[in-house]
């Protein structure tokens, strides 16, 4: 039997990199996955790609920063396919500014995509779960909020991933009794399409490179090596694991 059979996941930011690699994978051992984003045309394509049936998956356009829509996607989610049992909370932006010249616009941003996103999203699928004995909730956070990295300034985008560690904590605790637990991954550089948005392909491919020997291992991660981590953490096999950020870093952090 297959790891997610019978099980409906919601992930956020799935209609590419890390977000569309795990409703991939969750799709193929067995779930029922509705993916979310705000570009319903890289939803649709995703979905298509994920399964041309549509049998396991659908698709919602939707902003996370706005707290209503975390309730619409649980409804939505709920008609489609039954109720939620896993949360991949994976949506967020990054791009790199100096401190001195982060505006108020671009820290809102940040803080209502990646903290006020999650929180709400965590506490509309908390309330779903509890209604079907249990639930998942697996978040992406950052290596950036574990440390300050000095080739990329990231003030905003740190202070709110380290935002989403503390909820972590902080819900493990709370929902435990309810048998949901919640766990977050903190990547390192994931060769995935958000360095295309404050980037052109060239420099991306002139860029990227240069951070494969920041990593232990030698190498920048791969959206397969995070989904990897996520998808334990969702299933079953990690079920005495809660309230842990667990770094998916190419052994950056051994270093620190």
């Amino acid at each position: 039997m297959n790891r997610f059979s019978l099980k409906v996941a919601i992930v956020t930011g799935g209609s590419s990199g890390i977000g569309q690699e795990v409703a991939t994978r969750l799709v193929q051992e067995g779930a029922k996955v509705v993916i979310t984003g705000r570009d319903l045309d890289k939803l649709k394509a995703a979905a298509e790609q994920i399964d041309s049936t549509g049998q396991y998956i659908a698709y919602c356009a939707a902003d996370i920063a706005e707290p209503n829509t975390a309730q619409q996607l649980i409804n939505f989610t709920t008609e489609k396919f039954g109720g939620v049992d896993i949360r991949i909370n994976n949506a967020g932006i990054f791009a790199p500014k100096s401190f001195l010249d982060v505006t108020e616009a671009e820290y809102d941003a940040f803080l209502d995509i990646i903290l006020k996103g999650k929180f709400f999203m965590a506490q509309a699928a908390a309330k779903a779960m509890a209604k079907r004995g249990g639930g998942s909730i697996v978040q992406t956070g950052s290596l950036w909020a574990l440390q300050a990295v000095s080739a990329t300034p990231s003030s905003a985008y740190s202070a709110a991933n380290a935002g989403v560690h503390a909820l972590t904590h902080n819900l493990a605790i709370e929902l435990a009794g309810l048998n949901i637990r919640i766990n977050t991954v903190a990547p390192a550089v994931v060769e995935t399409p958000i360095y295309h948005s404050f980037m052109s392909d060239a420099q991306v491919k002139q860029t990227l490179p240069t951070f494969n020997a920041f990593h232990p291992l030698g190498r920048n991660g791969q959206a397969a090596d995070v989904a990897e981590a996520i998808l334990f953490l969702a299933s079953s096999q990690a079920a005495w694991i809660t309230g842990t950020i667990l770094p998916v870093d190419g052994g950056v952090m051994a270093g620190h």
